[in-house]
């Protein structure tokens, strides 16, 4: 069968039979010599047969419009979409990218290996290829219970799945540096496939210590420094254009003709709104020209570059053989994507998804708020003085500030005041355990309500909000009773939901959809309950949870010092 395969296709390269479709008089962005080329390029079966002039049984004339390999994501959580896999293909095929590396680890972290198949199967009722990174660190920390613990032997069962191409971000420098021996079982599983890192800190022989073992990647770069520490070590560095974490402006200005090939786009993190006004890698590729990169040059880190890095044989190129993965774009200054074919097959155009994506919902994804009743006396702050340890929100910024103020007290437990000092609670909600942690925070600025979400990186535990008990009691039944999503309350009352049914973070709806209900909650937000305008409350609510972001944060099992690496009292008898 092969055989005559190939033998159709050299016919067909020869230019003696017609290729099914020729893409006709366009300007070919030329990934391997920088060049651009005018041409014809023949495909056949998802495969470029030829380059130059040829005739198909179809034909669409470019008219001198630019052809671009499909983008490469080289690192993403769709979790971060809200959305389904099959709902984002919809949304980031349309802006070019035709080929993504997800790192499953936020859906990981509530449903374990099963999480990980729900990415594996719903991608595949879609045209976009998502090849998988299985996550490294399941639960990210010892300091916070997750829905799941994942060692080597459990993902060594997914290992023949032939999307899983190597491991995901090792966030767990410290025990790579140190040879714990759980992490080097990982390292040694995954030792002749790709390992992501996530090392931002590590320097000098720690760092050649985490590259000895088998790191290869980096996508937490801030400071051109940190990139030129790594890619003279041989790491690639990932140019993260996020929605909460923005490098590429900082760290491209590392980026020159002799080091160029050590330089990927990746958008880790993008939300809703972003993914729709934006875009994903084709903002970063639009970003870095507007930012003085040569247009094909910032091509060649969408595409060849983490097709190499990967290993995505027959990804990243315009070329005999390749993959029929193609982008045209009207020109190199607007960057307009006006068609994106996939396996030589057209689905998008002028900005809208060409296909339909079944639902694909296991029962098993669904009713993942798992609590205990909680009552008023379960919430309650017992202070054995008045001056008090508070999370400081910083605007911009997932870092916070560790706060120590007077509050007021009653009967030995914090007492409301009209100060902008409010209480947040996260409630384990994985297995009921009963597990509540309870802390202060301030600059949130809420007043008359409560805001909660599941969403709570990285184990995805409840989190509340509120200047009152009774309205944080109501988020807190509100996001059990839609099985997990985002809420906001007032005066008894709920306002507004935004139920995510997939694990408590993502939902199989329309993004669009989504979108419009997370950008009436934001308003909602804003107006009705007073929260501080300069923050994304819900986005500021996900990481408040996240026991390795400096400097104070509040997890489950009670408030912890980042700086300390250790628990602390909410009252402060310093």
């Amino acid at each position: 069968m092969f055989k005559e395969q190939l033998k159709s296709l050299i016919i067909k390269a020869k230019g003696m039979k017609d290729s099914q479709l020729v893409l006709k008089n366009a300007n070919i962005i030329n990934v391997f010599t920088g060049e651009i080329i005018e041409g014809d390029v023949a495909i056949d079966n998802g495969r470029i047969v030829g380059i130059g002039q040829y005739h198909g049984e179809k034909e669409i004339d470019l008219k001198g419009k630019y052809l671009s390999p499909g983008f490469i994501d080289s690192h993403v959580h769709i979790e971060s979409s809200m959305s389904s896999p099959s709902q984002f293909a919809k949304v980031i095929l349309p802006r070019g990218v035709t080929t993504i590396i997800a790192d499953p680890h936020e859906i990981a972290n509530v449903k374990g290996i099963e999480g990980i198949r729900y990415i594996i199967d719903d991608s595949k009722n879609t045209p976009l290829d998502v090849r998988i990174m299985l996550p490294s660190c399941v639960p990210a920390t010892d300091f916070e219970n997750s829905g799941s613990i994942l060692e080597a032997e459990d993902l060594e069962e997914l290992l023949d799945e032939e999307t899983i191409i190597g491991l995901g971000e090792m966030m767990n420098y410290p025990g790579v540096i140190s040879g714990n021996d759980k992490v080097l079982d990982k390292l040694t599983l995954f030792k002749d496939k790709v390992i992501d890192g996530h090392g931002p800190m590590i320097k000098e022989k720690d760092l050649n210590a985490y590259i000895v073992a088998g790191i290869k990647t980096e996508h937490e770069c801030s400071t051109v420094e940190e990139v030129l520490d790594r890619i003279r070590l041989g790491m690639y560095v990932l140019i993260r254009e996020g929605s909460a974490a923005k490098d590429l402006r900082n760290i491209i200005k590392a980026v020159n003709k002799d080091n160029l090939r050590r330089f990927l786009f990746c958008t880790d993190d993008r939300h809703p709104e972003d993914l729709i006004n934006e875009g994903s890698i084709d903002f970063n590729i639009k970003l870095a020209i507007s930012l003085g990169i040569d247009p094909v040059d910032a091509i060649i880190m969408a595409t060849l570059n983490p097709s190499e890095c990967y290993g995505l044989k027959g990804k990243g190129a315009i070329a005999p053989g390749y993959i029929a993965d193609l982008v045209v774009i009207d020109n190199l200054k607007d960057f307009n994507i006006i068609n994106v074919f996939k396996n030589g097959n057209l689905v998008a155009e002028n900005n809208k998804a060409l296909f339909e994506s079944k639902i694909y919902l296991p029962e098993s994804m669904t009713r993942s708020v798992k609590i205990k009743d909680v009552k008023i006396e379960d919430i309650q702050i017992p202070m054995k003085t008045n001056r008090a340890n508070i999370i400081g929100v910083i605007e911009d910024s997932l870092v916070t500030e560790k706060v120590v103020k007077e509050v007021s007290i009653d009967n030995g437990y914090f007492k409301f005041s009209n100060e902008d000092i409010l209480k947040m609670v996260v409630i384990e909600r994985h297995f009921a355990t009963g597990n509540i942690g309870a802390g202060l925070i301030e600059n949130f600025k809420l007043k008359d309500g409560a805001i909660g979400s599941t969403i709570g990186h990285d184990s995805h535990n409840m989190i509340v909000v509120g200047d009152n008990d009774e309205d944080i009691l109501t988020t807190i039944n509100e996001l059990k009773n839609i099985g997990g999503g985002l809420t906001i309350v007032s005066k008894g009352e709920v306002i507004k939901s935004l139920p995510l049914e997939i694990g408590g973070i993502m939902t199989s709806r329309p993004i669009e959809e989504t979108n419009a209900i997370l950008k009436e909650m934001i308003k909602l937000s804003h107006e009705r309950l007073n929260i501080n305008k300069n923050i994304d409350p819900f986005m500021t609510l996900a990481f408040m949870a996240l026991p390795v972001i400096p400097k104070v944060k509040l997890t489950d099992m009670g408030l912890f010092d980042v700086e300390k690496f250790d628990f602390i009292k909410v009252y402060n008898e310093d």
